[in-house]
């Protein structure tokens, strides 16, 4: 009897030692198995590299109400888990801690001071609906520094978010981004300005003077005719002494008002030859497009109709590069085709965006009317490229000039595809390739949630269709011949029992 309690005693103080092992050796280091697209529940390599960029005490003081309803309790309980896998991949230098100030006047006048307002949201407590102020924000302190999520209202792109904060306040210096201005252009891009300013410095580079030397990036977009001489010298001096460019820029002046388009004539084009690109003088159409409003008379009425307009093709095939890794589709608006020569050795030129298979082009006379245009009917030709990368030799050194050539005047405005998220992705990503800094590339592709079906063909359609129709007539069939010959089989064995 004394044996078996020894035994059963030292039994129990091995498991006690063995979870105790577990449980410190599993703080540092631990797996998950996350079998969701793009691995959303578990902590990119990219937050991980801008944790390891942290050597000092980074606190995170979440003020988040208890017991709320619906998604926002599950917002809670994901923020969490999230904060708790930047804790075990920080080596002890985050720190986080979960405040409920409703029913704490200091830590609400804490959180105020923070700039997390209470929200109203509605509630059913006692069967009755309530209006309820809630807290679900929170900040991080990273020694003279602060930055703040005011609400967390969507799990979707937190990640994001969190580690995008961090960086800012881990990175030394910002990077400085140039939007050129030339004379006379005009037109807004705030939406992407907004987004690039988060991360970088982003300034305005009138073109009639030098571009300064901190300039890593200049964004060029939306030319209508030749710029002056000195301009483009400037803009040539910027790429020989290795500045990269951001191009936005079609070479056909179109517009779906007056439904007619120009070519573009401009010596800005003489600066793609340093890459060893051209644009050509067309519109790329393509059979998997936006869709767009217009107003149609019927008898005495005049109604609204959406209706697909090829002229602003949506992209889905993608080159093999960083810039464009996990992205699942871009915008762009009149958009011309790009060519270059792959015989020169001093340039590389890597495909970014193509069309599909049912692509056409608009040379010449350009008819942009969205009814009954016959344009639309011949989209029967190959994909084209609306989209490259490229590097270049260029300067008296032979410094390395990177290029992003979009070849949509309207990229980047507000009032074309800078309005539209995939494209921001796209911009954002770019961005960071050209600069050099490529922390966020992944995880900022990871949390698009557009997922748009693949397209099927005519015969594809016609085949799932049959498929669907015979297949559950044939599992009925089935299904009744195996129950019969089971019946059968059971009918035999009971008259060789009984007879």
């Amino acid at each position: 009897m004394v044996t078996n309690r020894k035994t059963f005693t030292i039994y129990v103080a091995i498991a006690i030692a063995a979870v105790a092992l577990l449980n410190i050796v599993g703080r540092s280091w631990f797996f998950r198995l996350d079998l969701t697209d793009g691995q959303v529940y578990s902590l990119s390599s990219s937050s991980q590299a801008v944790l390891s960029k942290v050597d000092d005490l980074l606190t995170a003081k979440v003020y988040f109400s208890k017991n709320l309803p619906g998604r926002y309790g599950n917002n809670r309980r994901f923020l969490q888990d999230i904060l708790e896998e930047y804790a075990a991949y920080s080596d002890g230098n985050l720190r986080f801690e979960f405040y409920q100030p409703e029913n704490d006047e200091k830590l609400a006048a804490e959180a105020m001071k923070y700039g997390i307002q209470p929200v109203q949201l509605q509630v059913v407590e006692n069967d009755k609906l309530e209006i309820k102020r809630v807290h679900m924000g929170l900040v991080f302190l990273y020694e003279d520094q602060r930055e703040v999520i005011p609400v967390v209202q969507t799990t979707t792109g937190l990640e994001y978010e969190i580690t995008s904060k961090i960086k800012k306040m881990v990175d030394d210096q910002k990077q400085v981004i140039g939007i050129a201005q030339f004379e006379g252009q005009e037109g807004g891009s705030e939406n992407i300005r907004a987004q690039l300013s988060e991360t970088y410095q982003v300034q305005q580079v009138p073109m009639a003077s030098a571009v300064a030397a901190d300039v890593s990036l200049l964004f060029v977009s939306g030319v209508t005719d030749s710029i002056s001489a000195d301009e483009l010298k400037h803009l040539t001096d910027y790429v020989d002494r290795g500045g990269n460019l951001f191009l936005a820029q079609s070479k056909i002046d179109a517009s779906l008002q007056t439904q007619q388009g120009q070519p573009i004539v401009s010596n800005l084009y003489d600066v793609l030859d340093m890459y060893g690109v051209s644009l050509e003088d067309n519109l790329v159409l393509d059979e998997f497009c936006n869709n767009i409003t217009v107003t149609q008379q019927r008898g005495f009425f005049r109604i609204n109709t959406a209706v697909a307009y090829p002229f602003f093709p949506i992209i889905r095939d993608f080159g093999d590069h960083v810039i464009v890794e996990g992205l699942e589709q871009v915008h762009l608006l009149f958009p011309s085709e790009i060519s270059w020569d792959s015989a020169d050795s001093s340039v590389t030129v890597q495909s970014l965006l193509q069309t599909s298979n049912q692509s056409g082009i608009a040379a010449g006379f350009f008819n942009l009317n969205p009814i009954e245009n016959p344009m639309f009917e011949t989209l029967t030709e190959t994909s084209r490229t609306v989209g490259v990368y490229a590097t270049s030799k260029v300067g008296a050194t032979s410094v390395t000039s990177q290029l992003v050539l979009i070849p949509d005047s309207a990229f980047l405005l507000d009032e074309g595809g800078g309005r539209m998220p995939e494209n921001v992705v796209f911009v954002m990503n770019a961005t960071d390739v050209l600069i050099g800094d490529r922390d966020l590339v992944k995880l900022r592709s990871r949390e698009i949630t557009s997922r748009p079906l693949a397209a099927v063909d005519e015969a594809g359609r016609a085949t799932w269709k049959s498929t669907n129709f015979i297949l559950p007539a044939l599992l009925v069939i089935l299904y009744g011949l195996l129950q019969w010959r089971l019946e059968t089989n059971r009918t035999k064995r009971l008259e060789e029992l009984y007879g």
